[in-house]
C-alpha cells in the first residue's frame, strides 16, 4: 500500500455492494395486490432476498409466485419450505394465484415444477436439483440447532436464487437478521455485527446498534429485503389490512409463597433465572391450568391454547373436553392430521405449544386466545397471537394471558419487547420508504467518508 489510490482501494473493497444477480418478471400477476408485486418485482429482479412482510399481508403468495418465476428462469425445479402442517396451505395459496405446486415428503417426488416440503423432510431431499428454493417462515430456523442452521446455508449456497420469507424479526434479536443475510449469501453475520453493533453489557451476549449507524444499517438491509408493517409501506392502500383491535386480559393466579420455601427464608421469594422459572411453573401448575381451562370451556366458539411443558399440555388436553392435543412426541402424520382437525374445524379447541404450532398457520377462525404459560420469548408470543390476529380476521380477538403473581416480570419483559419491536418496525418501514423514494437498489455498506490527511510515506509526495 504505497500510493493513496491504493489506501482508497482498499476502503473500497471493505464496503459490500449487494449486487443483483435476478430477471425481469415471466408473469403478470394480476391477482397480486400491488405491495406483493413491489416485493415479488425486487425478489426477482435482485435474485437473493428476504421479504419482511408482517403477518397476514400476503408474503405465501410472493413466495409462491416467486417459486414459479426462479422455475422460469433457471428451467429447473424450484423448493419451496415450509414449518409443518403448512405445507398444504402453501399449495392452496399456489393455486389461488395459478401456480401449480406439490408436495413432496422425499427426492423421488420431486418434479419440474414447484415443489413444497416441510423443512423436517429436508435431509430426504437432494437440494442441488433446484434453481431457486424459498424459506417460509424463515425466522423458524432460529429454533432449529446449529447443526441444521448451518446445514440449511451449505445445502442452498448455490442456488442461483433464494427467498427467505418471515414477518419483521424479534426485536433484540439482530442476529437473525444477520443469519438472513448469511443465507442469502450477501454477508456472514458475524461481519455484520462487527460492522454496526456493539456488545450490550446489558444482555448476556446480546448487541445493539451503534447510535450512529441506525440509519446506515437499514438502508444497507432495505438493499436486499422488503418490509412492510402495511401496504402503504411499500406504496399499496392500507384498505382491508387494517386488523380489527386485539384486546389483553391479564389472569393473575395467586402464588403460595409459603410453599417450597428454602432454608433460613420466611417466604420464597424467585428470581428470573431458569431453574426458578421452571420451578414456579411447577408450583403454579394446576391454578394456571384451571383458569386455562374454564376461559376455553365457558364459550361454544374456537379457541387456542397455548402451553410451555408437556405436563401443562397434558392437563390442558384433558381439562378441555373438545380438545385437541399437539406435543413434540407425536409423529410428523400425527401432528399434521391432529393441526389439520383444528383448521378444518373438526376439534373446537387445540391445545399446544407456540414451538409447535407458531409459525405460518392461519387460524382466523378463532378469536379466543389463552397463554397458560408464557416465557420470555417475545417472537413466540408474537407470532402465536398472529396465527388468529392476522388479515382476514373480521372480528376482534381477545388473547388472555394466564400467570402466576410471581411470573408477573415475565409479562412486563414481554410487553418492553413488544415497544422494542414496534420502534424496529417503523426504523425498517422508514427505510423501505427511503429505498423506494431514492430508487436505489445498489448501496454501499459505508457512505460516510471523512476528511483525512496521510502522511506523505502514503501519498507518495514530498
Amino acid at each position: 500500500m504505497n500510493t493513496l489510490k491504493d489506501y482508497h482501494d482498499f476502503i473500497a473493497r471493505k464496503g459490500k455492494l449487494v449486487d443483483g444477480v435476478g430477471f425481469d418478471l415471466h408473469g403478470e400477476w394480476p391477482s397480486l395486490f400491488p405491495h406483493q408485486r413491489k416485493a415479488l418485482e425486487f425478489a426477482c429482479n435482485k435474485g437473493r432476498t428476504a421479504c419482511f412482510l408482517d403477518t397476514g399481508l400476503g408474503k405465501s403468495r410472493v413466495e409462491a409466485a416467486a417459486a414459479w418465476e426462479f422455475m422460469q428462469a433457471t428451467g429447473k425445479p424450484s423448493l419451496i419450505l415450509t414449518p409443518l402442517a403448512v405445507a398444504q396451505q402453501m399449495r392452496r395459496e399456489c393455486e389461488a394465484i395459478g401456480v401449480e405446486a406439490r408436495v413432496i415428503r422425499e427426492n423421488d417426488e420431486v418434479w419440474s415444477g414447484v415443489n413444497i416440503a416441510n423443512y423436517e423432510r429436508l435431509p430426504k431431499i437432494n437440494c442441488a436439483k433446484f434453481g431457486g428454493v424459498v424459506l417460509d417462515e424463515s425466522s423458524i430456523l432460529k429454533a432449529f440447532t446449529g447443526t441444521t442452521k448451518r446445514a440449511l446455508v451449505d445445502a442452498f449456497s448455490q442456488t442461483p436464487y433464494r427467498l427467505a420469507a418471515t414477518a419483521t424479526p424479534a426485536p433484540n434479536d439482530h442476529m437473525e437478521i444477520g443469519q438472513h443475510s448469511e443465507f442469502l449469501g450477501i454477508m456472514p453475520g458475524p461481519e455484520m455485527l462487527s460492522r454496526w453493533f456493539i456488545s450490550d453489557q446489558t444482555t448476556m451476549g446480546g448487541y445493539r446498534l451503534k447510535g450512529h449507524a441506525v440509519n446506515n444499517f437499514w438502508s444497507w438491509v432495505a438493499t436486499w429485503a422488503r418490509a412492510a408493517s402495511l401496504p402503504s409501506d411499500l406504496g399499496g392502500e392500507d384498505a382491508g389490512f387494517v386488523l380489527p383491535p386485539l384486546k389483553y386480559t391479564v389472569h393473575m393466579v395467586r402464588a403460595d409463597v409459603t410453599e417450597d420455601v428454602p432454608e433460613g427464608m420466611l417466604f420464597r421469594i424467585p428470581d428470573q433465572s431458569a431453574t426458578a422459572i421452571h420451578k414456579e411453573k411447577r408450583l403454579t401448575l394446576e391454578a394456571r391450568v384451571a383458569q386455562s381451562a374454564k376461559l376455553a370451556n365457558e364459550t361454544t366458539e374456537p379457541v387456542i391454547v397455548w402451553c410451555e411443558t408437556n405436563d401443562e399440555s397434558a392437563k390442558l388436553a384433558k381439562a378441555i373436553p373438545d380438545a385437541i392435543e399437539v406435543h413434540g412426541s407425536m409423529t410428523l402424520d400425527a401432528k399434521e392430521k391432529a393441526l389439520d382437525a383444528f383448521t378444518f374445524g373438526e376439534k373446537r379447541v387445540i391445545v399446544t405449544k407456540p414451538k409447535l404450532a407458531g409459525f405460518g398457520l392461519n387460524w382466523q377462525h378463532a378469536t379466543r386466545v389463552v397463554f397458560a404459560s408464557i416465557s420470555h420469548s417475545y417472537e413466540q408470543h408474537y407470532q402465536a397471537v398472529r396465527r388468529a390476529w392476522r388479515f382476514g380476521q373480521k372480528k376482534p380477538v381477545n388473547a388472555h394471558i394466564v400467570i402466576a403473581d410471581t411470573e408477573s416480570q415475565i409479562w412486563s419483559n414481554v410487553s418492553r419487547k413488544a415497544a422494542d419491536h414496534d420502534k424496529m418496525k417503523r426504523a425498517m418501514s422508514e427505510a423501505m420508504v427511503r429505498a423506494q423514494s431514492e430508487d436505489v437498489v445498489l448501496r454501499r455498506a459505508y457512505t460516510r467518508t471523512p476528511t483525512i490527511t496521510l502522511p506523505s510515506w502514503i501519498t507518495g509526495e514530498n
